[in-house]
Parts: C-alpha cells; structure tokens; sequence
C-alpha cells in the first residue's frame, strides 16, 4: 500500500513495532540457525537444500528452471547461479528442453537424491527444534495460516505482478 504524495503515513504502533522486530529477528535467526545445520552437514546453504528438495518431488526429478524459480521464490538468475553450483557438486544437471529451444530443465542426479537423503534428517531434526518444539499445537495452526494470508497477499496472479521469478 502506498501512500499519497501528501499525506502521512500510517506508522506502525508500538505494538506493531515490537511484532515486527520480533518477526524480523525470529526470521533471521531461523534462516541463519538453518544455513549453518546445512552447511555443517551438507556443505551447503538453505537455499540449495531447498532447491535439492522441490527436484526430489518433481516428476523424474525434474523442473524447468523457470518453474524452479517459481517454485523456490528466486530470481531466475539466482537460481542459475545456484544450479551451476549444484552442478559443480554433481548433485543436478541441466537438460535442454526438446520444445523450447530456449528453455532449460534441472534434473536431481542420483548422488544429489543421496545428499538430500543423507541430510534431511538432521534438518527436519533442526526445523523441527527451532521451530515446531517451541509452539503448541494452536500456536503452529495460526502461524500457518498467517504465513500462508501474507505468502498470498505478496503473489499477486495479475501479468505485470513484480515477483523474483519473473526477474
């Protein structure tokens, strides 16, 4: 929401203040708290995990990088990045697609399904302490569907939405 050139903003109140640094902490520990599990196990960032997961519960383990981008919340040249990464790694390889001579597939390679299986233990163990182990079982049912009314007020379905996957 924007406001008009001339008119006040609407500042958030103390209490929205205090819920929204507590939001902003939160995130960033958990990311952070995240990122070093993995890098620790798997010699990667959440990202990648990420990435690892949504080929592993693809078709043939296999997306369309634009899909992938869709999918993971990233822009198009973050995922190409992340993709030569995880390909340096063995863990995903690129396969042009037959009916676009433009578009481009990523492909879970069986040693990266092995990664993936040998480290979701130990992160779903971290998720699962950080996260789902601090909250009742209401607290998770509201966290969900607020995490859910701000994921869709932020994706907007019209053509000119500025969303990362589309950069």
């Amino acid at each position: 929401m924007t406001t008009a050139p001339n008119s006040e903003p609407r500042w958030l109140t103390s209490e929205e203040q205090r819920i929204w640094l507590a939001y902003l902490n939160a995130t960033m520990l958990l990311e952070d708290h995240l990122d070093r599990q993995l890098q620790r196990d798997a010699g990667m960032p959440h990202v990648y995990y990420g990435l690892l997961v949504r080929l592993s519960e693809a078709p043939r383990r296999r997306l369309r990088m634009t899909e992938l981008a869709m999918v993971a919340k990233i822009t198009r040249s973050r995922l190409s990045h992340a993709i030569a990464r995880l390909e340096k790694n063995g863990w995903v390889r690129r396969e042009d697609c037959p009916s676009d001579k433009r578009g481009q597939f990523a492909v879970l390679t069986d040693a990266g399904y092995e990664v993936l299986s040998r480290t979701a233990p130990g992160h779903v163990a971290a998720v699962r302490q950080a996260l789902f182990d601090r909250l009742t079982p209401e607290q998770q049912k509201s966290l969900g569907e607020i995490m859910q009314i701000v994921a869709e007020g932020l994706e907007p379905k019209d053509a000119g939405a500025d969303l990362p996957w589309l950069r």
